[in-house]
C-alpha cells in the first residue's frame, strides 16, 4: 500500500485518461495568450507528456524545443507523441540543464504546484532566459475551480475528514492569481499579468469520472491507491451521490487553470 501524500508521476497512458484530455485545450488558450513572436529558443519545464510542447511547436514553430521533466514515463510518453524537432530530457526543475541565458522563451504547465519551492524553481527559469526573455506558466485552480477534482476531496472528507491535510486546494498555495503574481515579483520579473482559462469537463457517465481515480497517476488517485477496497467504495458512493447529471447520465463540470507571465527585466530595469 502508497504511503499517503506521496504524489505518483508515472504512466502516460493513465494521465492522459485523467487529465491530459482536459489540459489540451488549455495548453491551446495559453500558448495563444502568450502572444509571443515565432522561431524562438523554447524550454518547457515540467513538460510532462508533451502536450504543451507540441501545440506551441505547432502554433509558434519555435527554432528550438526543449522538454523538461523528471519522469522518465512522462518522458518516454512525450517522445513517442512530439515533433521530430522536439527534444525531451528527464532532469529536476531545480537544476535545468540549460546554459544561463540560452533561451528566449520559458513555459510551464501544470507542474508549478509540484515543485518543492515554486520561487526557486521561477529563479531557476529564469537563470536560462535572456533579458527581455518571458517566462509564463499555467496552473489548475485547485482551491475552487477545478471541478471534478473539489468534488473528489468533498467527498473523502465527508468519509475521512483526517484526509482534508491532502486536499489539493490547500496543499498547493501557488494555484491562485494573487500567489502567481508574488512569485514572478519575488524574482524579479517584470511587466507581470495573469489570466484564467476556463474549460468544460462533460464525463459521458458516472464511470467516465470515477475510473480515471482509480489510475494512480496525482495526488488525488494516488491517495485513492492507499485506500482499502472498502474504504474506496464509500468515496465512490459519496462522490455519485454529489455528482450532478444530466438527463443522459452525463456529468457536467468545469476547470479553471490560472496563467502567469512575466519578463526578465534587462540591467537597466532591475530593481
Amino acid at each position: 500500500m502508497k504511503k499517503r501524500g506521496s504524489d505518483v508521476w508515472e504512466a502516460g497512458a493513465a494521465y492522459e485518461r485523467y487529465m491530459g484530455r482536459w489540459s489540451r485545450p488549455v495548453a491551446e488558450d495559453f500558448t495563444a495568450w502568450l502572444n509571443c513572436a515565432d522561431g524562438l529558443r523554447c524550454v518547457d519545464v515540467g513538460c510532462g507528456t508533451g502536450v504543451l510542447s507540441a501545440v506551441v511547436a505547432a502554433r509558434r514553430r519555435p527554432r528550438q524545443m526543449v522538454g523538461i521533466d523528471r519522469s522518465e514515463g512522462f518522458v518516454g510518453s512525450a517522445r513517442t507523441t512530439a515533433p521530430v524537432s522536439t527534444h525531451f530530457i528527464v532532469a529536476d526543475a531545480m537544476s535545468l540543464p540549460v546554459r544561463a541565458e540560452a533561451c528566449d522563451l520559458v513555459i510551464s504547465g501544470l507542474a508549478l504546484n509540484f515543485f518543492a519551492v515554486p520561487t526557486a524553481a521561477v529563479a531557476e527559469m529564469t537563470r536560462v532566459v535572456r533579458p527581455g526573455g518571458l517566462i509564463a506558466a499555467y496552473v489548475w485552480d485547485y482551491a475552487d475551480g477545478m471541478g471534478f477534482v473539489r468534488r473528489f476531496w468533498d467527498a473523502v472528507i465527508e468519509v475521512d475528514p483526517s484526509a482534508a491535510a491532502l486536499d489539493e486546494g490547500r496543499r498547493f498555495r501557488v494555484c491562485r492569481p494573487e500567489r502567481l503574481r508574488a512569485v514572478w515579483a519575488d524574482v524579479g520579473l517584470v511587466d507581470v499579468s495573469t489570466a484564467s482559462i476556463e474549460v468544460p469537463t462533460v464525463f459521458a457517465d458516472f464511470a467516465d469520472l470515477w475510473e480515471p481515480f482509480l489510475a494512480g497517476q496525482g495526488p488525488a488517485p494516488s491517495y485513492l491507491a492507499t485506500l482499502t477496497p472498502a474504504e474506496r467504495g464509500r468515496v465512490r458512493d459519496a462522490l455519485s451521490s454529489a455528482a450532478p447529471r444530466g438527463l443522459d447520465g452525463s456529468i457536467a463540470l468545469t476547470a479553471r487553470a490560472w496563467m502567469v507571465k512575466g519578463r526578465k527585466a534587462f540591467h537597466t530595469e532591475a530593481r
